[in-house]
C-alpha cells in the first residue's frame, strides 16, 4: 500500500470544511468559513441562520456538492491501494461523514417520527464505501457512534429551529447557546469523549417571565444524545419520552415531593398506592425540567441537592435509596443572587445548577432588532393552535389588529406568554385589552429594564411631555428647557423610534 498526499488544494478545502462542520451553526463565524470555502461563488445571506434561512441557503447546497466532488477523488485514490497519512486521514474522515450527513439528511429528518429505522444497513456501506483503504474493523465499530451523533445533529438543528422562533440577533444568540448547551464549545471532543456524559452538566435558564424558558429546556431535553442498536434497529430511546417537565410554583410543597421523588403507600394522608416520581420514570437519556426553581421550598431544595450530588433520592416513606441518571433543567425568572443573599435559596444548590447557564431575550429586545419577526412569532402561534391550514388567515387578522390598534411601539412586557394570549384573544373576540401596565410605552419599559442612556431618557421625557401638551413653546415651559432643545430631543426621539413626525 503506498502512501499519498492530499494536494495543496484539496488539504486547504478539508481543513475549512473541518472548521466549518464543528463551528456552532448559530454564530456568525459560521458564515466566515462559508465564505472561505467558496470565495467568489458564496451568496450574500441574511447573516442570522434563521429557519427560513435553512430551506434557502444557497451555500449550504454548494458547499455539499463540492464536498462529494472532493470525496469522489480522494476515495479512487484509496480504492487503487493508496493511503493517507494519519493527520490528513482524520480531516477525509471529517469528509466522508460530512458527505455522508448530507446524503441522509431526509432519512434522519424521517427517523425522528418513525420508531425503526431502516437506512442504517445503507448508511454504513456508504460509510465503508467512501472510507475504503482504512482500518475497516475500527470503521465498523465506530459506524453506530457515528450515525448516532449525525442523528443527533439533526434532532438537534430541529428542535432549536422549531421552537426558537425568529431572525433578529437576540434569537440566534439564544440558538447558538442552545447548541453549545447541548453539544458544548468543542464539538470534536464532545463526539469523542462527552456525548454520553452530558446528563452531569445542568442547566439554569434565566430570564422574564413569559420569554419561552421551557421551550429552551424542551429544546435541550430532545436534542441529547441517543445510541443507535444496529441488532433491534432502533435508538435507545423515543424522543416523544424524553422530557419531564414541572411548574413548582404551581403545585404545594408535599405534592412537588411526590411528584418529583414518589411515595409508598401511607407516607402520607391520602398515600393509597405506591406511585413512582419524575426521577424514577425519567430515563437515563432523558430530561426532568423544574420550572420556577426560585419558588422550591428550602426543605425541597435540601433534597434536590442530594440528587445533584449524589444522583440518589428516596421516595416518601421509604428508606431504601433510588438512582437517577438522567439531566435536570432549572429555570427561573427570579434573581436567584438577590434570593441567596436574602436567604430564601441555598448557594450550594445554586452553584450545582448554573454549571450551564442560558439567558433568554426579552420579546420586545428580539423585535427591536427585528420588527419583521412579529409576524413570523403570531404564525407560529397561530399554528400550534389551530394548525397550517388556519394559520394563514388568522396571522393576517392579527396582524391587522395589532398595526391598527396597538401599533410599532408597544412593548409587549408579557413577552411570549402575552402574545400568545393577544392571539387567542384576538381570534376569540377580534380585540386584545392590555394590562394598565401593559400598555405601558416603550421607554417606560425600556426605564424599568435600566437600559436607558441619560440623553436617551431626557429625549423619550421631552416626546412624552410634548405629545401631551401639544406645543413645544408648553413643553419647554414645563420642563425649563430651550424651546430649541426640546425639538431637537423630541426629533431625535422619533427618529430612533423609528416614528414619524
Amino acid at each position: 500500500m503506498s502512501a499519498f498526499r492530499l494536494s495543496p488544494g484539496e488539504r486547504r478545502f478539508l481543513e475549512s470544511l473541518s472548521r466549518l462542520a464543528t463551528a456552532n451553526p448559530f454564530l456568525p463565524e459560521r458564515i466566515e468559513h462559508e465564505r472561505e470555502i467558496l470565495g467568489d461563488e458564496f451568496e450574500e445571506v441574511s447573516p442570522v441562520w434563521s429557519k427560513r434561512l435553512d430551506r434557502q441557503n444557497p451555500n449550504v447546497t454548494k458547499i455539499a456538492a463540492r464536498a462529494e466532488e472532493v470525496a469522489k477523488s480522494i476515495r479512487a485514490r484509496l480504492a487503487d491501494g493508496g493511503a493517507l497519512p494519519s493527520g490528513d486521514g482524520r480531516l477525509y474522515e471529517e469528509l466522508a461523514f460530512y458527505v455522508l450527513y448530507y446524503r441522509f439528511e431526509e432519512d434522519f429528518g424521517r427517523a425522528m417520527s418513525e420508531q425503526a429505522v431502516r437506512f442504517y444497513d445503507a448508511f454504513c456501506r456508504e460509510a465503508l464505501k467512501l472510507l475504503e483503504g482504512a482500518d475497516p474493523g475500527g470503521i465498523e465499530r465506530e459506524l453506530s457512534h457515528w450515525f448516532s451523533f449525525l442523528f443527533q445533529i439533526r434532532r438537534a438543528s430541529h428542535h432549536i429551529f422549531e421552537f426558537i422562533v425568529g431572525s433578529s440577533y437576540p434569537a440566534a444568540r439564544l440558538r447558538a447557546a442552545i447548541w453549545q448547551s447541548v453539544f458544548t464549545h468543542d464539538l470534536r471532543r464532545y463526539r469523542r469523549a462527552l456525548f454520553d456524559k452530558m446528563d452531569d452538566v445542568s442547566t439554569l435558564v434565566t430570564g422574564p417571565s413569559g420569554t419561552g424558558k421551557e421551550l429552551v429546556a424542551k429544546a435541550i431535553g430532545c436534542s441529547r444524545y441517543i445510541p443507535f442498536q444496529p441488532k433491534s434497529g432502533r435508538f435507545a430511546l423515543d424522543v416523544s419520552e424524553a422530557f419531564y417537565p414541572m411548574n413548582l410554583s404551581a403545585l404545594a410543597p408535599t405534592l412537588i415531593e411526590s411528584e418529583l421523588f414518589g411515595h409508598r403507600r401511607g407516607a402520607f394522608t391520602g398515600a393509597l398506592s405506591d406511585r413512582k416520581g419524575f426521577f424514577a420514570i425519567c430515563p437515563a437519556l432523558g430530561t426532568v425540567f423544574l420550572d420556577e426553581i426560585g419558588d422550591l421550598d428550602p426543605a425541597i431544595q435540601v433534597k434536590l441537592l442530594r440528587v445533584l450530588q449524589t444522583r440518589e433520592f428516596q421516595p416518601l416513606g421509604e428508606t431504601k435509596s433510588e438512582r437517577f441518571n438522567g439531566k435536570i433543567v432549572a429555570a427561573t425568572n427570579r434573581d436567584l443572587p438577590a434570593e441567596m443573599r436574602a436567604g430564601r435559596f441555598r448557594e450550594d444548590l445554586y452553584y450545582r445548577l448554573c454549571s450551564d447557564l442560558i439567558s433568554t431575550p426579552s420579546l420586545r429586545e428580539q423585535l427591536r432588532d427585528a420588527p419583521h419577526d412579529l409576524e413570523e412569532l403570531v404564525r407560529f402561534i397561530a399554528r400550534r393552535i389551530l394548525g397550517p391550514e388556519e394559520a394563514h388567515t388568522v396571522t393576517a387578522e392579527v396582524l391587522h389588529w395589532l398595526e391598527s390598534h396597538l401599533g410599532p411601539d408597544y412593548g409587549w412586557p408579557g413577552n411570549f406568554r402575552e402574545l400568545e394570549q393577544c392571539v387567542r384573544n384576538i381570534l376569540v373576540r377580534k380585540e386584545y385589552r392590555p394590562t394598565s401596565r401593559a400598555a405601558d410605552t416603550p421607554w417606560l419599559v425600556d426605564l424599568r429594564e435600566g437600559t436607558l442612556t441619560a440623553e436617551e431618557l431626557l429625549e423619550a421625557y421631552c416626546a412624552h411631555v410634548y405629545e401631551r401638551s401639544g406645543s413645544y413653546l408648553e413643553t419647554s415651559r414645563r420642563l425649563g428647557l430651550d424651546r430649541r432643545t426640546v425639538k431637537s430631543k423630541v426629533e431625535a426621539y422619533r427618529k430612533r423610534s423609528g416614528r414619524s413626525r
